[in-house]
């Protein structure tokens, strides 16, 4: 008699995600767990929807009977007012990218920080933490900046075109790393300058966000940088860098991790990490550096 499977549904809210392998991560490890397990892109530019649709959109899974949706840009701080409730890290964040959906609550998490401290942790073990640059300060910028001054980064500057943002951001995570010294950037080329390393985390370099996020001539063989961005894996400002000799780490691996978080939650099974990351790797195989498993 053949056992009958687990149903689930799940999803991914974004604006130009047609290329996120979540839903593939997902599935596979589903798959390998024994369960029917569905996941679907709900791409904002695709319906032609924005961050004030999110309310309907989130009816919309619940009514569908989903665990739960993951929450991409620009929707993670957007989301906050929508839950019932959310973890200690995501209030703290003031940021969600992941929400669990049971018995008509709805409970935000954020996994994207402990996604991204594990994605450089394993690409640039030794990275040097003394002085670190990052550009972005929204959603997963917020993330970020937790995850290096978690992993103990002594002094973190905060750039974002919006210096209202990144000074709201310098100074949430100076109330939560005193021992640190957080401040938002005045000058971009003089923090560079003065950086150990250079923490990407904005849409640019994204398919529907090409670019790079400063002046290439910036970079310089000490700098370290890391992306978040991973589709492409390959980024235009990650090909930058290792042109001019900086060691990288790219975004995938904030993307595996934040997936293994996200699966563990909507299904309360135990994801394998080594087969994520090996499913990973295959699906992005020719795509630039894409080695996260521990050497």
């Amino acid at each position: 008699m053949t056992k009958q499977r687990d149903i689930m549904r799940a999803g991914l809210i974004g604006y130009g995600i047609q290329r996120s392998l979540t839903p593939a991560m997902h599935m596979q490890e589903g798959l390998a767990h024994g369960l029917d397990y569905s996941y679907e892109l709900i791409d904002l530019n695709e319906r032609k929807l924005g961050p004030d649709d999110l309310e309907s959109l989130i009816v919309e899974a619940e009514e569908r009977g989903f665990c739960g949706l993951n929450i991409t840009y620009p929707c993670k701080q957007k989301i906050l007012p929508l839950l019932t409730d959310v973890s200690d890290d995501a209030r703290k964040l003031g940021a969600v990218n992941t929400v669990v959906l049971r018995d008509g609550k709805r409970i935000g998490h954020n996994t994207d920080w402990w996604g991204f401290a594990q994605g450089l942790t394993r690409q640039l073990p030794d990275a040097d933490l003394t002085s670190v640059i990052q550009i972005g300060a929204g959603g997963a910028g917020a993330a970020t900046a937790f995850a290096v001054l978690e992993m103990g980064a002594k002094a973190l500057a905060i750039s974002d075109i919006d210096q209202t943002k990144s000074a709201e951001l310098a100074s949430l995570m100076a109330g939560l790393f005193p021992e640190a010294c957080v401040e938002p950037v005045r000058e971009l080329s003089t923090s560079v300058e003065q950086a150990t390393g250079l923490v990407h985390a904005t849409p640019m370099g994204m398919d529907k966000h090409p670019g790079i996020p400063l002046p290439a001539d910036l970079l310089r063989p000490s700098l370290w940088v890391a992306e978040i961005v991973y589709f492409p894996l390959d980024t235009a400002l990650l090909q930058a860098a290792r042109r001019r000799g900086c060691r990288v780490a790219n975004g995938g691996g904030m993307a595996v991790f934040q997936a293994v978080g996200a699966f563990s939650l909507f299904t309360g099974l135990e994801p394998d990490v080594s087969r994520m990351l090996g499913h990973f790797e295959m699906l992005t195989r020719g795509g630039g550096e894409v080695r996260l498993q521990s050497a």
